[in-house]
């Protein structure tokens, strides 16, 4: 089964109205609703903003549901200035720029327990979802996404989170999916379409792009999911 998880209502409600056959499971206070998209078999749920709440999205889904693998779908800030609003990035590798024990010695964003700042996503769930992307007519990157819990809106944090991490797209949710789906073996994929600039323009940026912006990834989701059902119809 896959899971899609996204932050807010504006991400994932179209998904949820074109389940069929759906069964809803509230947990957590989740609304995780299962059943069919094309004939694939899905579990989206809306975690709402923030590393903690995605994380009990993530292990709550994985532990309730016979989950495959996880796309982490939304929007989120360029870090780069060859990303612009309404460019897809696709990641390579999430990070969560907020840890931080280096007065212990360990550098800035180092997960315990993973023993590594960058997680890798899943290389072939990752590459369809970017030439499902790029069949759509999208702009697309590949790079590092990072994660914390702040609002990007300053072009000091800005500048910081592309020195430290190298990273093109900031946001709330994609690292501490990726960490808990690293801590159980499930492979995930986290695409963002640019809403704005994670700089001082964001507060009017964001409000006027994100519905644009989460179409984007949410259209790309389901042609995905369309791509696979074909797939599973050749054998």
């Amino acid at each position: 089964m896959l899971g899609i998880i996204g932050a807010m209502d504006v991400e994932v409600s179209s998904i949820k109205e074109k389940i069929t056959q759906k069964t809803i499971t509230k947990i957590a206070g989740i609304e995780f609703v299962c059943g069919f998209l094309e004939e694939v078999m899905v579990c989206a749920a809306q975690c709402s903003p923030g590393k903690v709440n995605a994380a009990i999205c993530t292990q709550a889904m994985i532990d309730n549901f016979d989950i495959d693998k996880i796309i982490n779908i939304g929007v989120g800030c360029s870090l780069s200035k060859d990303v612009v609003i309404k460019n897809v990035v696709i990641a390579t590798d999430v990070c969560e720029y907020d840890i931080d024990i280096s007065a212990l010695g360990e550098p800035l964003g180092f997960i315990n327990g993973l023993n590594t700042i960058k997680i890798k996503a899943d290389e072939e769930l990752s590459e369809k979802l970017a030439r499902t992307a790029i069949n759509c007519g999208e702009k697309i990157h590949r790079g590092t996404i990072t994660s914390g819990d702040t609002f990007i809106a300053d072009s000091s944090l800005k500048q910081k989170l592309v020195n430290e991490f190298n990273a093109l797209c900031g946001e709330m949710e994609g690292g501490a999916i990726g960490h808990t789906c690293a801590a159980n073996n499930i492979p995930f994929a986290v695409i963002r379409s640019i809403s704005d600039g994670g700089d001082e323009n964001s507060q009017l940026d964001y409000p006027t792009f994100k519905k644009i912006a989460a179409e984007i990834s949410t259209a790309i989701i389901l042609e995905y999911i369309k791509s696979e059902q074909n797939q599973f119809a050749l054998f």
